[in-house]
């Protein structure tokens, strides 16, 4: 199990709407948000992450660093890239393709939110990626069809 695991919004709004976020904690123990993730997944309630006890918020310390990127990224991406870095993170969880490239450019390990589909399959966590992906494109989270069709050609499914 990584060490820490820090996370973007997308991911946890995602996977909450959809009554799965308990994927990322079997998968990884706690999981780690910066302070501007925090803001972005409670804008719209406030009490969103008051159950999850395993989800820690962890503030940024490179103010002037997050200024560089705040022009191509949002709060939330920046904050995710900054914090991992700071702490030497085993992996980021971050859907946005540009955040995704910074964060590799960066030398971070990358997955997104289908990424943790797969792995949770394979842990025997899950037993099917296909419904779970099929509540997520419902709820509006996008995935082109090739790469649907992609993610379940490596899910066996």
């Amino acid at each position: 199990m990584p060490k820490m695991v820090i996370v973007n919004s997308t991911p946890i709004l995602a996977l909450h709407e959809i009554g799965c976020l308990e994927i990322l904690k079997e998968l990884y123990g706690e999981i780690t948000i910066p302070e501007a993730v925090r803001k972005e997944v409670t804008v719209k309630n406030t009490h969103t992450l008051d159950e999850y006890a395993w989800i820690n918020v962890v503030g940024i310390t490179n103010f002037a660093a997050k200024e560089l990127f705040t022009s191509a990224l949002h709060d939330g991406e920046v904050e995710v890239i900054l914090l991992a870095k700071e702490h030497n993170a085993d992996i980021v969880i971050i859907d946005d393709g540009l955040a995704r490239r910074h964060a590799k450019y960066l030398n971070l390990t990358v997955s997104g939110t289908v990424g943790v589909l797969l792995r949770a399959k394979n842990n025997g966590i899950i037993e099917l990626v296909k419904p779970i992906l099929d509540d997520l494109i419902q709820c509006g989270f996008y995935l082109s069809d090739n790469v649907y069709r992609e993610v379940l050609k490596l899910a066996a499914e």
